[in-house]
């Protein structure tokens, strides 16, 4: 109470002025003005989550500018270079970040909570937000093979059980292959890391080295410790590593020595038997010598949980438990058999990605998103139950009434009004997909979520652009500053809607025509805002609000049409925004999201995708062509994509709504559903190339509201056969065969023979 009295603002801006500072309290006034009024600036948790990441970046500006002659991560070694493209001028830069090589790749077991990542270049950061594990070849002549300093290596996804990334690099006669997977041992979970090297000529060495730092940055490492009873070391007093055989030499620094690399390229070691280091930059490496002509492969243990015992870890041969996880979890998973064999990975690794990030809760990405968001949930989820992954994400839904708070807002970060509509929306789509009635249980969890968002609408405000929407809100969606946003208000009538259709099958007919009279109000004043919009700008772009200007945030609004359809496919507004995304906001047939982003984003460009898929309009192939050979050479894509370098640029490297929607969309392309006209439509988006004679493509079982579907396509010199095979619960659907290649000749139940256009017609 007594800062209501004391007149803090006032000897603010006097200390403020006093030191010659700017006025903090006037740069939030301006700061302010470029935002709609909104009950708070930006959620706590992504204020939290940058003070973060810039914090880092401040000691990552104490650290490497001036400690070049370390060896660094990839990302650090490209972007601190001035002959790299990826090059980034840092004089008025106050903190140092990795902005042009955010990629990694997660490995580990469905359920398992815990994601080692591997950078481009192979470095281990096995816990999260931890030191990492670096693998070099070093000889005597100085021809040292460090994968982190080299232009190109070769990096794949195995996978096998258990998932394994390799990373495979070369230098003269020197090889060099780390295989990095997660697996149990003793119920344990467990990183290894098995680093093989081979080389043809003597005094070879194979380093194994503990770095304070991984791919955000430093990670601070105050001590290395040799395990008394076992071959390994102590981490910081908590966490072990361990070598399947006793290395020939240990190698031990501090920052004021410099890099532990330094010290072995030189040959002075020390009496060092253990490294520690109060600024935190302790180092330390571990030598196995190679036999010329002769493979030499060391394992490394690293335990993902704290382990009281430090005797040596065994590790378990049996691939039965580790196959166990991935085949329960994949068991009724769609599959699919096309001749592109990139795209068949990429929707395959897509699956993958999306079970490991779904232990508990689902989340975003193994490190910089590795936090719950209902958007990002949903979307993932949605894709779960179209490619038949439905009992994962029936757990994480089962879990979402926890996260709701006494007024049925559905929270997972404040200020943000899409939630309560994305849930509402999700559970009417499980339950529609499996045929389901909702369960009972959820009822007051429908009822409260479905009360908020019709006490949240914006009342008794008809003469303004925003009366009837929901009020202006953050998007963490990266439209812009707080706004009135048509991509809540749309996921709102979406989710409204759902609740109707929940109600009405719980019985309580009251509150469903409620609910959808609620919907329809909000979808009128959602229609009459973009008519005055459109006639004061001459155009149906539909902007992401009524008070801004079409740009790249645009795409938001696509969301009418792709997921929810609330706009017919044909609907001008869609069409016309559509092309406007298209024809001024992408690069190379991807959209660049200029907002935060600045760079090209995969889901938002399948979004664009899908609404062309919608209308029969062939450039969604284009669209998909481009984010497929965007992925990185594991299969994963970063939340951007740097328009040049083609590298992540923004947001986590391996972004698992990006792989979900690329699950969807390859679905779609073979089987869609037009929810308002309650019809299926096949194979309208397979590629003319994938019809090639002799050629079979097939996908399913895929959920829809009529029930499971499997679809098969073959070619024959006659065209194209198609055929389909529903579960069908009740009610035959109508079925619209409608590949843009070809023309339907017949049709029957369950068939029908299609004769290939010419190209280009």
């Amino acid at each position: 109470m007594l800062t209501k009295f004391f007149p803090w603002k006032f000897f603010l801006k006097r200390l403020s002025k006093a030191h010659g500072f700017i006025d903090p309290l006037a740069l939030l006034a301006s700061f302010n003005r470029f935002s709609q009024p909104a009950e708070m600036v930006a959620p706590t948790e992504l204020m939290r989550a940058g003070a973060v990441l810039h914090a880092r970046g401040l000691l990552n500006s104490q650290a490497i500018q001036h400690n070049l002659d370390w060896v660094w991560p990839y990302w650090v070694s490209e972007q601190f270079s001035p002959t790299s493209s990826s090059f980034i001028p840092r004089a008025f830069a106050i903190t140092h970040i990795n902005l042009t090589h955010r990629n990694w790749t997660a490995v580990g077991i469905p359920g398992m909570k815990h994601l080692p990542i591997v950078d481009p270049r192979g470095l281990v950061t096995p816990l999260f937000d931890s030191w990492s594990i670096d693998c070099w070849v070093l000889d005597n002549d100085g021809d040292n093979l460090i994968p982190s300093r080299m232009k190109k290596v070769n990096q794949k996804i195995h996978h096998t059980y258990p998932l394994q990334v390799i990373t495979e690099s070369s230098l003269g006669s020197n090889r060099l292959r780390v295989t990095t997977e997660a697996c149990m041992v003793d119920g344990m979970p467990v990183c290894v890391i098995r680093a093989a090297a081979q080389t043809g000529s003597p005094g070879v060495r194979l380093m194994i080295s503990v770095r304070p730092y991984n791919p955000e940055g430093i990670s601070l490492l105050e001590s290395i410790q040799p395990l008394s009873t076992a071959s390994g070391w102590l981490l910081n007093g908590k966490h072990q590593l361990h070598f399947d055989v006793r290395p020939e030499m240990m190698w031990y620094s501090d920052y004021r020595q410099g890099d532990v690399y330094q010290k072995i390229c030189t040959g002075v070691n020390g009496k060092e038997q253990q490294a520690g280091c109060k600024i935190g930059m302790a180092t330390a490496a571990a030598q196995f010598d190679l036999t010329s002509d002769k493979e030499r492969e060391v394992v490394v243990t690293v335990p993902l949980q704290q382990r009281k015992s430090k005797t040596p870890i065994v590790l378990s041969l049996d691939k039965g438990q580790e196959e166990k996880p991935w085949r329960e979890r994949l068991e009724g998973a769609c599959k699919i058999e096309i001749p592109d064999k990139h795209y068949q990975f990429l929707y395959e690794n897509s699956l993958r990605t999306m079970l490991l990030h779904s232990w508990d809760d689902i989340v975003a990405g193994p490190y910089t998103y590795k936090r719950f968001w209902f958007r990002d949930a949903v979307l993932i989820a949605h894709a779960m139950y179209l490619c038949g992954l439905e009992s994962t994400a029936d757990s994480a839904l089962a879990r979402f009434p926890k996260r709701q708070n006494a007024l049925g807002y559905f929270v997972s970060q404040e200020g943000e009004w899409d939630a309560n509509g994305q849930v509402l929306w999700i559970f009417d789509m499980a339950g529609r997909l499996a045929g389901k009635a909702p369960n009972e249980n959820l009822r007051k969890s429908i009822i409260y979520g479905a009360d908020w968002i019709c006490r949240k609408i914006v009342k008794g405000k008809k003469e303004s652009l925003h009366g009837g929407l929901l009020p202006a809100g953050f998007s963490a969606e990266h439209f812009g500053p707080n706004d009135y946003y048509y991509w809540d208000d749309f996921w709102a009538i979406a989710g409204l809607r759902g609740a109707a259709r929940m109600m009405e099958a719980l019985g309580d007919s009251e509150r469903a025509r409620n609910y959808e009279n609620q919907a329809n109000s909000v979808y009128k004043a959602v229609i009459q805002s973009l008519a005055r919009v459109s006639q004061a700008s001459g155009n149906n772009i539909m902007p992401v609000s009524p008070y801004r200007r079409p740009d790249s945030a645009s795409v938001g609004s696509l969301a009418a049409a792709y997921p929810l359809q609330v706009f017919a496919p044909d609907d001008r507004r869609i069409l016309d925004t559509a092309e406007y995304l298209y024809d001024f906001c992408t690069v190379n047939n991807a959209l660049f999201h200029d907002i935060s982003h600045s760079g090209i984003n995969a889901y938002l460009t399948l979004h664009i995708a899908q609404a062309f898929l919608r209308t029969g309009d062939s450039r969604y192939a284009q669209c998909m062509e481009t984010i497929a050979r965007l992925a990185s050479d594991t299969g994963q894509w970063p939340e951007a994509i740097h328009p040049q370098l083609e590298t992540g640029c923004m947001g986590d490297g391996q972004h698992v709504w990006a792989a979900a929607e690329w699950a969807i969309m390859v679905r779609n392309l073979f089987v869609r559903e037009e929810y308002g006209e309650r019809k299926l439509v096949l194979c309208s988006g397979v590629l003319r190339d994938w019809v090639k004679p002799g050629a079979h493509c097939s996908f399913g079982p895929t959920a829809t509201s009529f029930g499971p579907v499997t679809v098969h396509l073959h070619r024959s010199k006659d065209g194209v056969e198609i055929q389909w095979k529903g579960e069908w619960r009740g009610v035959i659907p109508q079925v619209e065969v409608a590949p843009i290649w070809g023309t339907v000749i017949s049709k029957t139940a369950g068939s029908a023979q299609v004769d290939i256009k010419e190209e280009g017609v």
